[in-house]
């Protein structure tokens, strides 16, 4: 049974920083890939961040050069360093792991975290 546990999430300011963690149990954690995605409210899921089992990454244009994700194998643990936040980050995000990851595009697979709430005010 896969499990995901994320934390890091809460209330900051615009521009500052926020890491998230995806804590993974019950998978063969470093051959896979993991995604980090967002739904506010009215919105759909969309995908933020992608890491594939070798490291390769791939960001959503509205995050290129302000979040990193990334992981630690040794830990069963992903990331998702935000920093230079905007109030349109506020979402909750959700961390996705064992989907496949091709062409610098990650497709999700059913195992999905609780979600943590980030908010970010002006």
């Amino acid at each position: 049974q896969v499990q995901l546990v994320e934390s890091g999430g809460g209330l900051v300011q615009a521009g500052g920083s926020l890491r998230l963690s995806c804590a993974v149990s019950g998978s063969a954690f470093s051959i896979i890939a993991v995604g980090w995605y967002r739904q506010a409210p009215g919105n759909s899921r969309d995908l933020v961040a992608a890491i594939s089992a070798r490291g390769i990454t791939n960001y959503a244009d509205s995050v290129k050069g302000r979040f990193t994700i990334s992981r630690d194998n040794s830990k069963n643990t992903a990331y998702l360093q935000m920093n230079s936040l905007k109030p349109e980050d506020t979402a909750v995000y959700y961390c996705n792991v064992g989907g496949a990851y091709s062409r610098s595009t990650y497709y999700p697979s059913d195992y999905w975290g609780q979600g943590t709430q980030v908010t970010v005010s002006s």
